[in-house]
């Protein structure tokens, strides 16, 4: 660092500004009693857009030293991106203080993400002659609620739900300490005393007389009842993970066949009795993040077979707030399914009004307190595909924390997002936010979930709707794009519109922070494309800095009778089968109806194709959903993406053998990949070979011969970088075959690194669009 020139008392002052996770993690404390033990006066103080301020006068050589412990000494969960220095008078300040938070915003910075509770509050609720023992909202500067309990910025308790709780005069007394590095200004804490308070409700939302809440809540889980608690971003569904008839029970009343559900263990340990766990699991498990990860179940796992049914991995969190390590230390087997508090469809519930009304037919009794859940954080979801953990839901411990690009957006941007797994995100400057996990936008409430969200993000950063360019699918019919239409139309936005797979695909090239040509591999379910097709497998060339892609490869596309996705995987048979000119009696060969209604139905999705009826669709998705029927594995699809993880699970029991029956040919300048030999091979057979290994050999297969439509269509131009997205890109045996093929070109194969490879991630790719750029050679 270069020497500021001074006087021999060298007594000087700069105005710095620090921007990062700075706000509710301890920072100005940490920044107060670093000026306090070098002798430096001056202040420091939050400011409007989530950055901090700090004022600092004294000795050259300590100015130094604060600058260097900045980031040596800095609290655990604080993260700092940028710092701003400007040199100036000194004031004379006699000592140092935090003084009261600012409004103005000066820069933009991140909000504080949920963190996980601490060891040391652990410790404390777990410590007899502590006065927070057995206290289930316990936190500190370094752990606990933030994002979810945030009104308004700048991080101080007037604008979150703390704001109901005053602090009792011990609690004050931590609070003005500049000793106490937990404590000391730390915004969200409380004790039995001041804090939030439990009370446990019976099937009729009336409170129940016990003078332990939390203790009866577990007594009665323990006996097979089922359990609404409430979190710190939601609700959740808490129940026995081990009794077959428990989570039976728990399916027919949530209406949720075989969808997943997630276990939550005490701690590690206790979740090793489940699951196979590396070293770098568990330290993600043990992160201040704490998401769900997905892990392979182990043979001798307690867990009923109906927890996940069909599947090879158990999706495992750890006890992320006190009050669920409290309740999961009081049960017998220390671990519990605890899944959204949601009807089906729904969001997950924020407010005891909404458990009342949604979740009784579903829960026996209900475990609620006092605290205004203000913003709506579902648990993140991770799983390994790989060596690389990828996200399939990012959400509580990770949003809204910001991702930065090499390049400055030339005005605020707001992407919509999709339907499915909707999140949002706004853009400013070099900076993308990518909310919290919306959901599925067919639920009406979801959409007004989208609204509330984007205003809360508008408002704390200060932007102005009327500025913001509003980025949406090119889909007509998804509610995102009508609802930034809206927006537009309301406050006078300019309204871009982007295709779905460009955006995947521009999105996971912009995460892995890469510059120049890029070949992109799309494996997606449906994605409206620029013919008005639906496109799903997909090659795309694009640049980085230029706003033009072509699509040069494509997979042989597939007959829907719904461009939403609405057909069910037996008709899809049908439909495929019209689609080679099979006839109808041969048809019906593979599908064994069960009844004359059966046979009619499929007669009727017959004749649409032939009368021309049907949306064509390049769909990865709706190719693993036909060959997942035809091995007979399933032939429903209870959730998004079902049929596809259940037959990546019949795959890992299987070896591996590459099909060779493809062919490739070119239409229009477009390489086709054309898989029907494929499926011709795993008809011939399917009564010979092992379904595991036929599931194996087709996913693997899949993934192979995509890199090689990549190779032939994308290849013999100058690419820099090969990028692969979409919800079906983290099938372990998918990505091993794109791995493969292209490690023989010498390319390696880029999976989305901080956002989510599906739907989730598509609202990022979306923001990264509007990237100024150079004019470029275009394709």
């Amino acid at each position: 660092m270069e020497k500021w020139s001074c006087e021999d008392s060298c007594l000087i002052a700069a105005i710095i500004i620090v921007t990062g996770i700075v706000q509710g993690v301890g920072f100005r404390p940490f920044i107060d009693r670093t000026m306090r033990k070098l002798g430096l006066k001056g202040y420091v103080k939050n400011v409007g857009g989530s950055e901090v301020e700090v004022f600092i006068e004294g000795d050259e050589e300590a100015i130094y030293e604060f600058l260097f412990t900045l980031y040596t000494e800095k609290p655990p969960p604080a993260e700092i991106e940028e710092v701003f220095l400007e040199l100036t008078q000194p004031l004379g300040f006699k000592t140092s203080q935090i003084e009261r938070s600012g409004t103005v915003k000066i820069t933009g910075s991140m909000i504080p993400p949920d963190f996980a509770v601490c060891k040391d509050c652990l410790m404390e609720i777990l410590d007899p002659s502590n006065p927070r023992y057995m206290y289930p909202f316990n936190s500190c500067a370094w752990c606990g609620p933030r994002f979810s309990m945030m009104y308004n910025v700048p991080y101080d308790r007037e604008n979150t739900s703390m704001k109901a709780f005053p602090l009792c005069e011990s609690c004050l007394k931590e609070y003005t300490d500049h000793e106490n590095i937990r404590r000391y200004h730390a915004q969200g804490i409380s004790c039995p005393r001041d804090g939030p308070s439990l009370v446990l409700l019976d099937s009729e939302f009336k409170p129940m007389n016990t003078d332990d809440p939390l203790r009866e809540a577990a007594r009665l889980v323990d006996e097979g009842y089922i359990l609404a608690l409430k979190g710190i971003g939601g609700y959740h569904i808490a129940a026995l993970a081990t009794s077959d008839d428990v989570v039976l029970k728990l399916r027919r009343r949530k209406n949720r066949p075989s969808k997943p559900f997630a276990i939550m263990g005490l701690d590690t340990s206790i979740l090793k009795l489940l699951v196979e766990m590396s070293e770098s699991d568990e330290r993600l498990l043990t992160s201040p993040q704490a998401p769900i990860l997905l892990l392979p179940k182990r043979e001798d796992t307690p867990v009923s077979e109906y927890v996940s049914p069909g599947l090879t991995h158990e999706g495992v969190f750890i006890a992320y707030t006190p009050l669920h390590y409290l309740l999961l230390m009081h049960t017998r087997d220390k671990f519990l399914i605890m899944t959204s508090g949601n009807s089906s469809g729904s969001p997950m519930c924020t407010t005891e009004e909404c458990a009342e009304n949604k979740l009784k037919g579903i829960a026996d009794y209900f475990l609620v307190h006092n605290r205004v859940i203000v913003n709506r954080v579902d648990d993140s979801v991770v799983r390994k595909t790989g060596e690389h953990y990828v996200f399939l839901r990012r959400s509580r411990g990770y949003a809204p924390r910001w991702i930065r690009l090499r390049k400055s957006l030339s005005a605020p941007v707001l992407g919509m997002g999709g339907d499915l797994s909707n999140t949002f995100a706004i853009g400013f400057d070099d900076k993308v936010i990518m909310s919290q996990y919306i959901g599925d936008l067919e639920d009406p409430e979801t959409q007004n979930q989208l609204i509330s969200s984007i205003d809360f993000f508008i408002k704390v950063y200060g932007l102005k709707y009327s500025d913001l360019t509003i980025v949406v699918d090119k889909h007509r019919a998804y509610h995102s794009r009508r609802i930034g239409l809206e927006i537009a139309s309301r406050h006078g936005g300019i309204v871009v519109e982007v295709q779905h797979h460009y955006a995947h695909l521009l999105g996971t090239a912009i995460d892995n922070e890469q510059e120049g040509w890029v070949a992109g591999i799309a494996l997606d379910g449906l994605g409206w494309g620029d013919d008005n097709t639906v496109w799903g497998g997909e090659v795309i060339i694009f640049n980085t800095l230029d706003k033009c892609y072509k699509r040069v490869g494509s997979i042989e596309w597939i007959p829907l009778t719904s461009d939403r996705d609405a057909i069910s995987i037996r008709r899809l048979i049908t439909l495929y089968f019209a689609k080679r000119k099979w006839s109808f009696d041969e048809i019906v060969k593979i599908l064994k109806p069960k009844s004359d209604k059966e046979t009619l139905e499929h007669r009727l999705v017959y004749n649409m194709f032939n009368k021309g009826n049907y949306v064509k669709a390049s769909s990865t998705g709706r190719v693993i959903d036909l060959v997942t029927a035809l091995l007979g594995v399933t032939h429903l699809r209870t959730y998004d993406g079902e049929p596809a993880i259940r037959l990546e699970a019949v795959a890992s029991r299987g070896e591996k053998a590459l099909f060779e029956s493809v062919s490739f040919k070119q239409v229009d300048g477009i390489y086709i990949l054309n898989y029907d030999g494929v499926v011709d091979e795993i008809l011939d057979k399917k009564d010979r070979v092992d379904p595991a290994t036929l599931a194996r050999s087709f996913l693997y297969s899949y993934g192979y011969y995509m890199a090689e439509l990549a190779v032939k269509s994308a290849l013999n131009h100058r690419i820099d970088y090969v990028v692969a997205s979409g919800g079906a890109v983290v099938n372990e045996h998918i990505y091993q075959g794109l791995k493969e093929r292209l490690r023989l070109e010498g390319y390696t194969v880029h999976l989305p690194r901080r956002i989510p490879a599906g739907d989730g991630g598509l609202s990022f790719g979306q923001v990264s669009s509007i990237i100024s750029s150079q004019d470029l050679e275009r394709y």
